[in-house]
C-alpha cells in the first residue's frame, strides 16, 4: 500500500472517541504497556482529532478535570473580584505554595511562584550578586534561548566574561560530565554555570547532580532549568544537589498556562537580589525575587487540582509510559542509516522527548521543511528546533494521551521519507 496521509491515519486512534470510554478513575502503579488503562488515562483529555498531535512540549494539555477546575476559579476570582483579592485570596495561594513545596519536598519558604520556567530563572540569573568583574559564566547549547540570552547580558551588566560550550553528539552519561569538567578547567575564572536538565531542543537529559557537586567543589555555583524534567522524569528534585532552580507546571504537570515556580534554598536567599519593584522590603523573602504584577489568580488556584491528577497516576509510571512510547519510535529508527537519533539509548539520559534529523540536514530550512512534511502528508504536528551545535532536528513530544498506533504513524512517515 503507498504511503500517504490516509494509510497513515489508520488505525491513530481519535481521542474524541476515547474520551467517550468515560472518565475511570486512575490508579497509580500501572504498568507502562498497560493500553487498557492507558486508554482510561487519554480518556481525560480532549484532544484535537486534525493531527496526531506529536508536539506536547509547548505546554500540556489539561485534563478534563483540572479544565473543569480551572474554569470555576476563573468564575470565581471573576465574581468576587477584590472583595476576594483583598481578603481571603493570600491564604489562599499561601496554600497552593505550600503543595507545590510538598510535591517538590522542599520548604514553602523557598519557592515563588512565578508566570513560567522563564520568569523564574531570568530572576535568578538576573538577580545572582556574587559575580565580580573578570569572572565568567558559562552555557551550552543546548540550553533555551531565553536562559542563553540572560548569561549573555550578565556581560554587560556585570562586566563578567561568557563561555559557550557545545555538549557531546551522540552523548554519554561520563561524556556530559566530562564536557563540563573540561569546560571548568579551560575556563578557571567560572564562577556560574547554567545546566539544563533536560533540553528542550534534543531531549538529552544531564547528569545535573554530578555536574552540580563537581562545580560546587570548584566553587562555582548552578542555576538549574527545570522547565521539562519535572513530570517527565521520576525523580526526587531535593537529591539533586540544587541551590537554584526553575520549574513550570504547565507543561507535564498539566497545570493552566501561566503558572511556574522559583526554587531558591533558603541558605542562599541574599545571593540573588530582590526585584527592584519590590523596594527594600524582607531581605530573607524568597518571594522578593520575583514581581509579576496582577497574574492570573485562577491557573495558579488550580495548581492543586493539577498536581492531584498527576499524583493519582505517579510519577513512575508517567515516566516509564513516555519512555514507552519515545523508545517504540526512537530505538527502530537508530537502524536507519539516513536517520540521527539525537538522544542516546542510556536511559538515564533522556524522558519522553527526543529529536531526529535525517543525514546532511542540518540546516533550519531542512528540518522546518520535514516538519511540514510530516504535518501536510501525514497529518503528524511536530516542530523543528534550532541552536543545535551539529546543526537543527524536529522534535517528537508525546502525552499521556498518545497511543502506539500514533507512534507507528510516526515510523511510517519517517521512513517514508527517509
Amino acid at each position: 500500500m503507498p504511503i500517504n496521509r490516509r494509510t497513515m491515519m489508520i488505525g491513530a486512534t481519535s481521542l474524541p472517541v476515547a474520551a467517550r470510554l468515560g472518565a475511570a478513575p486512575l490508579a497509580g502503579g500501572a504498568r507502562a504497556d498497560d493500553e487498557a488503562y492507558w486508554a482510561t488515562v487519554a480518556a481525560h483529555y480532549d484532544v484535537t482529532s486534525e493531527v496526531i498531535q506529536l508536539e506536547n512540549g509547548n505546554w500540556g494539555i489539561m485534563a478534563r478535570p483540572v479544565l473543569a477546575a480551572y474554569e470555576r476559579a476563573v468564575e470565581r476570582v471573576n465574581r468576587e473580584n477584590s472583595f476576594y483579592s483583598r481578603r481571603a485570596m493570600g491564604a489562599d495561594l499561601h496554600a497552593v505554595r505550600v503543595r507545590v513545596a510538598a510535591a517538590l519536598g522542599v520548604g514553602a519558604d523557598e519557592i515563588a511562584l512565578t508566570r513560567n520556567a522563564t520568569e523564574a530563572l531570568q530572576a535568578l540569573i538576573d538577580g545572582y550578586n556574587r559575580l565580580r568583574p573578570g569572572d565568567a559564566v558559562l552555557y551550552a547549547d543546548l540550553d533555551y534561548d531565553s536562559m542563553q540570552g540572560c548569561f549573555a547580558g550578565l556581560r554587560a551588566r556585570r562586566g563578567v566574561d561568557v563561555v559557550k560550550i557545545a555538549l557531546p553528539e551522540p552523548a554519554t552519561w561520563q561524556g556530559l560530565i566530562d564536557a563540563y569538567a573540561q569546560a571548568f578547567d579551560a575556563n578557571p575564572k567560572v564562577r556560574l554555570v547554567l545546566l539544563t536538565h533536560l533540553s528542550h531542543r534534543t531531549g538529552l537529559v544531564v547528569p545535573v547532580r554530578e555536574i552540580v557537586a563537581m562545580a560546587r567543589a570548584r566553587g562555582i555555583d548552578a542555576i538549574v532549568d527545570a522547565a521539562h524534567s519535572w513530570g517527565q522524569l521520576d525523580f526526587e528534585f531535593p537529591e539533586l544537589g540544587v541551590d537554584f532552580a526553575g520549574f513550570n507546571l504547565h507543561k507535564w504537570m498539566g497545570a493552566p498556562l501561566g503558572v511556574g515556580v522559583m526554587y531558591l534554598r533558603k541558605t542562599r536567599v541574599r545571593d540573588i537580589d530582590p526585584d527592584p519593584a519590590n523596594g527594600i522590603g524582607d531581605p530573607d523573602d524568597v518571594q522578593a525575587r520575583v514581581h509579576t504584577g496582577t497574574g492570573d489568580y485562577a491557573a495558579q488556584l488550580t495548581v492543586p487540582d493539577a498536581l492531584a491528577f498527576q499524583e493519582a497516576i505517579g510519577a513512575a509510571p508517567r515516566d516509564a509510559r513516555l519512555r514507552l512510547l519515545r523508545d517504540r519510535w526512537a530505538e527502530p529508527l537508530r537502524a536507519v542509516k539516513s536517520v540521527q537519533i539525537l538522544t542516546p539509548a542510556d536511559p538515564r539520559l533522556h524522558g519522553g522527548i527526543t529529536s531526529f534529523r535525517f543525514t546532511g540536514k542540518v540546516s533550519p530550512a531542512d528540518n522546518s521543511a520535514i516538519a511540514k512534511r510530516l504535518l501536510d502528508d501525514f497529518r503528524i504536528f511536530t516542530v523543528h528546533r534550532t541552536g543545535v551545535a551539529a546543526g537543527s532536528c524536529v522534535r517528537v513530544t508525546p502525552a499521556l494521551f498518545t497511543t502506539p498506533q500514533q507512534i507507528d504513524a510516526l515510523i511510517m512517515a519517517i521512513r517514508g521519507l527517509a
